[in-house]
């Protein structure tokens, strides 16, 4: 049986973001966006609108065109067809690096290599570079910004710490932070607890609950495969099969047993408990 797609949350604006009475202000508006590449359809007319305050995870299986959709949010592609506006800025008609400098994109497959500290890494975010631009200095007030943010995300008294002697889940939260310095009003997220176990997983969701609890109109768009790497603040959710749109809107409703069993093609039981959810798969005779 084929799942249509959740009714989407209210048109632009028309919402408030909770706990605020300001008007949820969109952040992303994707319209109608196909990508072909070599003759290979990525995405095939998916809808996405993201608002100030909402935290979206993009899902699938492997190939189902999340991280290619990312990439649009991100403005690193451009849609064959369709329209993607990010920032109130259409792609098409905007200079690219002066958007992409708006945004915080985290990719742990990113290139540093130096010895940097920690600190130095995380104020590169304000030269969008991977290495301390030559005569450039950050205000005492930059410096500040940058040891309250590695606080917030558990990696307070660890900003002397050199690079290369990071474990992969030290290195996802100082990348987060590094992407915060700029202040961006959209946060994205690409696979951020990949190669983690149990505990760096779980300290990085608890530091990203606490990130959006810290910043209210944060927007953020989360990609991964898994839910147990969804962090309890998700508030929406869309589904991706081959390019396609399975289901989206509101998380709770979304990531339900049948949505989530289409969308990869598998028998799941889905269950939530303290906010957070787990799949299993669904045996004959269980309900």
């Amino acid at each position: 049986m084929t799942v249509s797609p959740v009714t989407a949350v209210p048109a632009p604006g028309s919402g408030p973001v909770p706990g605020s009475s300001a008007p949820a202000v969109p952040v992303v508006v994707a319209d109608g966006v196909s990508i072909v590449r070599d003759g290979n359809v990525l995405l095939d007319s998916v809808s996405l609108t993201v608002r100030r305050g909402e935290h979206w995870a993009l899902l699938g299986a492997n190939g189902a065109g999340k991280s290619t959709l990312l990439g649009l949010l991100g403005a690193v592609v451009h849609p064959t067809l369709g329209s993607v506006e990010v920032l109130g800025r259409r792609l098409g008609r905007v200079d690219l690096r002066e958007l992409r400098s708006l945004l915080g994109h985290v990719n742990p497959r990113h290139p540093l290599r130096s010895a940097l500290s920690v600190h130095e890494v995380v104020l590169t975010g304000l030269t969008n570079s991977v290495e301390p631009v030559p005569r450039w200095s950050a205000a005492p007030e930059q410096r500040e910004r940058a040891e309250r943010l590695l606080e917030m995300l558990g990696m307070g008294g660890r900003g002397g710490a050199r690079w290369p002697t990071l474990s992969q889940g030290e290195r996802g939260r100082t990348l987060i932070a590094r992407a915060l310095m700029p202040q961006p009003r959209l946060l994205l997220l690409d696979e951020p607890a990949t190669g983690l176990d149990l505990a760096a997983r779980e300290q990085l969701l608890d530091s990203l609950d606490a990130l959006r609890e810290e910043h209210p109109d944060l927007a953020t768009v989360l990609v991964t495969h898994h839910l147990e790497e969804l962090p309890a603040s998700t508030t929406h959710a869309l589904l991706l099969r081959g390019g396609r749109c399975v289901a989206s809107g509101p998380a709770d409703e979304v990531l339900t047993t049948e949505r989530v069993g289409e969308c990869f093609g598998h028998p799941v039981l889905i269950s939530r408990t303290d906010g957070r959810w787990a799949a299993r798969t669904q045996r004959p005779g269980r309900c």
